[in-house]
Order: structure tokens, then C-alpha cells, then sequence
């Protein structure tokens, strides 16, 4: 179906709320929006906003959930916006003014966050022509081979699309060139003249200096030369794959790299979506026939879920905390050093450094150091957080906690590396057998052996060769490994 024109009198609105944005200093890419009625708006959610996808039954899948949701009355998609210069922006058919114009000032917040925050700053700002490229290829090669062949591989590389290094992109490597090393020629030695060579350059230290050089030539006939992090890189440039095959993979991977910052950023990315609807809405753009409406919706928006974590509330709270924060002048060394909780209760310095402190978290931060720097005893004891457990006695999830310390070291895990473990290639050709050895680095949690298993055989499938992943399984070193005969697990000494 195709997208209904943009009707004038939204024209007009939009102008209105990216108006008042600017006023506020919101910085932002030029926003094109399309309306969508709600079928066509979930077969754009099922493609993760980008219906020039390349086909998946996955995407067929996603689709079923969504209408089911909505038909049921479980969910509703009220916008939707995308990452690129212009952004696109999608408004639901049917919605209210009052809707329409809050979804427009949260739209703004959105493309400012992905204008200017740092972790955005390195994605492709015309993935659109992207994806469509993507889809293209993936369409050339099922065309040839069938489409059965071609989704069976993507199968493969989707469950172990996470196996990249998020933070690669951020990360400036110098160019240096091989150097030719030999053990004996390159052992640096001290100056020194001829009849002070033995004292200044004594045996024991050119042995030093030689084991020294040995472990370089050690480490540089390793394979990787050091554990890589991007398991899918590795892959591509090392597995024996048809190329066909290695398109495919090529198509993953950048699609996973594009999303990732988005995962990086859910809660500040909301947050600062929901703090700028609400500002804008409350201060300038809701009518006082409108207010009532606009607090109905925004309410939903902000509900929290039994036993889940909602990203909305919990962002703009933390952005509101810290603008009041800087207000006040309640950060600092004095402020640190004060004991005296009546005394910070009416703590006050009138610094009105709130909102410059907001937009400099806004460029900076992504939700990990965000909630490590600004999540505090006081915002954690007066928003009432805790953590949870499941009760094998009675069933039930309950309250596990109140401790601060373990409800931020939880909330922290959960979002490091987008709560994926972290898995790195450490040798390529064990006992130069062509074996494929990946670490996990132990955070505290465990591999799901189930996981695991699969994820084995999928790499199986592309490497060719036995895999092989090492972790801890309770304390003790394990090997699980997938060759020819299956799945096997043993310990390692």
C-alpha cells in the first residue's frame, strides 16, 4: 500500500513544533514524514523501519506479532523515525491532533540525539540506499540459487549477527608497517663505546632483551596476531566461503553495525525523546483544551510494567534529575564532601547549569557510562528501584533487593555490550589444525549451554572446521566444541 500523502494542516504543524524545537536549541537534521494507516505501518515496523529490506521469512514473522498486538489491543505503534540525513519519520493514520503533534516534538528529540550524539556520529546517514542495495544482492543470489539455499544462510548468519565489537568504529588504530624481525640482529642494545659494551650490555640482559623479541615473533605468527573481537570480520576475511555466501555475511554484518548504536543508546535515546515532547507539549505547542489529552497519552508512555524496565521513564527521569541537579549546584567536591543530609536537602547555589549539562550528556554519553555517572543513591531511593528474582518456592517473581549497589551493578550488566556475551576469536588454527578457538569473557554470567550449542553449529556451518568456544562453567575452564560428531563438552586443565 502505498503512503498517503502528508496532509497540509500536519504540514503547518509540523513547521509549528520544529519551530518551538529549534527556539529550545534542539539541533536537527531536516525530518520527512509519511502516514501510514496501521497495516502499512506494521509491515514498516516488521523491516525495523526500512521496508527496502531484503527478504526473510523473519520479517513475515514480526509482522504477525505486531497486527496481533494491535488487533488485541496489547500494542500500538504511534511513530516511528530513522537515522538518516533527512531523517524519515512515520505518523500512524487515525491518531489524534493532540497525538500527532506530541509524536512530532518527540521525533525532534530523536533526530537531534542522532545528529549529535557520538555514538551515531559514525553510522551511515544513507542507509536507506543501504538496504536497498542489501536487498538487491540478497535478491540476485536466491534468484540463481533459490530462495530456500539463500534464507538457510541467513538463518545461519543471523544468529550470530551480535558477534561483532560495537565499539570498533570509535576506536583510531595506527597504520604501522611490518617490520621485518629477526631474534638475533633487531636485540636493541644500549650505546655505549667499545671497552664499556660488556658492563653497559651485560649477557643477562641481551637474553632478556632476546626472550623479549622471541615472545614479539611469537605474537606476530598468531592467527589472529590478537583476539578479535569482531568474530564476524574475522569470518569474512578467514572462512572458506563461496561468494555468494560472503556477500551475505557482508549484508549482516553492516546492518548490525548501523543498529548498534541504537541498542547503545535506548535509554538516553528515549529519555531525551520524552524530556523535549514534554517540554515542548507543556510549554508551547498543547492548547489548554489539549493539555488533559496530551497528559492521558504521555501517561501511557511513561507506565511502568511489572518486573520490566521501561527505557522512557527511566531516561528522562535521569535527564530531568540531572537538570535539576546542575540548577542547584548539587554536583562538585563540596557538594561530595557534604555529610549533612539537611544541609543538601536544601542544597541551592542558583548555577542554572541545568540544561547546558543536559545537552553536553546528550553528545557524549551512551546508556552504560550514562547510568554509571548520573544514576545515584538519592535518584535510586527516591524512584523507588529494586531488583528481582525468581522464587523456586512460590513461583513468583519478587523483590530481591533494595541494595543500591546490586541494582546498579545489575542494571549496568544488562546493559553491557546490549547484554550479549562477550565473545573474542583467539586462534584460528588450533595445534595447526585448522580448528576455530573463540573465548568468552567472563563477566560473572554464565553461557546458556543451550545458546551456546546452537551458535557452535551455526559457526560450524561457515567455518567448516571443528569450533570451539573456551569459558567458565562455575569457577572451572570448559571447552564446549562442535566438530563433526555434534556437541561436546570437556574441561580444560
Amino acid at each position: 500500500m502505498k503512503p498517503k500523502l502528508f496532509p497540509e494542516h500536519l504540514q503547518e504543524m509540523q513547521r509549528q513544533i520544529e519551530g518551538f524545537a529549534r527556539e529550545l536549541g534542539l539541533d536537527f537534521y531536516p525530518i520527512v514524514y509519511e502516514i501510514l494507516d496501521y497495516k502499512t505501518m506494521n509491515e514498516v515496523a516488521a523491516f525495523g523501519g526500512f521496508p527496502t529490506r531484503y527478504p526473510h521469512w523473519r520479517f513475515g514473522m514480526d509482522y504477525e506479532q505486531l497486527s496481533k498486538g494491535y488487533e488485541f489491543g496489547l500494542q500500538k505503534i504511534y511513530e516511528m523515525v530513522i537515522n538518516t540525513k533527512p531523517a524519515y519519520a512515520y505518523l500512524l493514520e487515525g491518531n489524534s491532533l493532540v497525538d500527532q503533534k506530541t509524536v512530532m516534538a518527540h521525533v525532534c528529540g530523536h533526530v537531534d540525539f542522532f545528529k549529535n550524539n557520538y555514538y551515531f556520529s559514525k553510522t551511515n546517514r544513507k542507509m536507506i540506499d543501504g538496504m536497498a542495495n542489501h536487498a538487491s544482492l540478497v535478491r540476485k543470489h536466491a534468484s540463481r540459487l533459490g530462495i530456500e539455499k539463500v534464507e538457510s544462510f541467513i538463518d545461519v548468519c543471523l544468529s550470530i549477527e551480535n558477534l561483532i565489537d560495537p565499539m570498533s568504529p570509535y576506536i583510531k588504530r595506527k597504520n604501522e608497517k611490518e617490520e621485518n624481525l629477526t631474534i638475533d640482529s633487531a636485540v636493541p642494545r644500549l650505546k655505549a663505546k667499545g671497552y664499556m659494551q660488556e658492563y653497559v650490555n651485560p649477557p643477562e640482559f641481551l637474553e632478556a632483551q632476546r626472550k623479549k623479541r622471541e615472545a614479539q615473533l611469537a605474537a606476530k605468527q598468531k592467527f589472529p596476531e590478537h583476539p578479535e573481537r569482531d568474530v564476524l570480520a574475522f569470518l569474512i576475511q578467514n572462512a572458506p566461503l563461496e561468494g555468494w555466501q560472503r556477500d551475505v555475511l557482508e549484508v549482516i554484518r553492516a546492518e548490525a553495525y548501523y543498529f548498534a548504536p541504537q541498542a547503545m543508546t535506548k535509554i538516553m535515546n528515549e529519555g531525551w525523546a520524552t524530556y523535549w515532547h514534554s517540554t515542548i507539549m507543556t510549554g508551547k505547542a498543547a492548547s489548554a483544551a489539549e493539555i488533559v489529552d496530551y497528559a492521558d497519552a504521555c501517561s501511557g508512555i511513561l507506565a511502568s510494567s511489572q518486573g520490566q524496565l521501561n527505557p522512557y521513564k527511566l531516561g528522562v527521569e535521569l535527564f530531568r534529575d540531572i537538570e535539576r541537579r546542575w540548577n542547584k549546584g548539587q554536583f562538585g567536591m563540596e557538594w561530595e564532601r557534604c555529610d549533612d543530609i539537611a544541609e543538601k536537602n536544601l542544597w541551592d547555589t542558583k548555577a542554572g547549569l541545568g540544561r547546558e549539562k543536559i545537552f553536553e550528556v546528550r553528545k557524549l554519553h551512551n546508556d552504560v557510562t550514562f547510568i554509571d555517572e548520573f544514576f545515584t543513591l538519592e535518584f535510586c531511593i527516591e524512584n523507588k528501584f529494586y531488583s528481582y528474582d525468581f522464587n523456586d518456592r512460590s513461583s513468583n517473581w519478587e523483590i530481591a533487593s533494595r541494595d543500591f549497589k546490586e541494582i546498579k551493578e545489575k542494571l549496568l550488566v544488562s546493559l553491557s555490550n546490549r547484554g550479549q556475551p562477550v565473545i573474542e576469536v583467539v586462534d584460528g588454527n588450533v595445534d595447526n589444525k585448522g580448528e576455530l578457538l573463540l573465548l568468552h569473557r567472563h563477566d560473572g554470567v554464565d553461557l546458556d549451554q543451550g545458546h551456546a550449542r546452537d551458535t557452535l553449529q551455526n559457526l560450524h556451518r561457515i567455518w567448516t572446521r571443528p569450533v570451539n568456544v573456551e569459558t567458565l562453567v562455575e569457577g572451572e575452564t570448559k571447552r564446549f566444541r562442535w566438530d563433526n560428531t555434534g556437541f561436546s563438552v570437556h574441561s580444560v586443565s
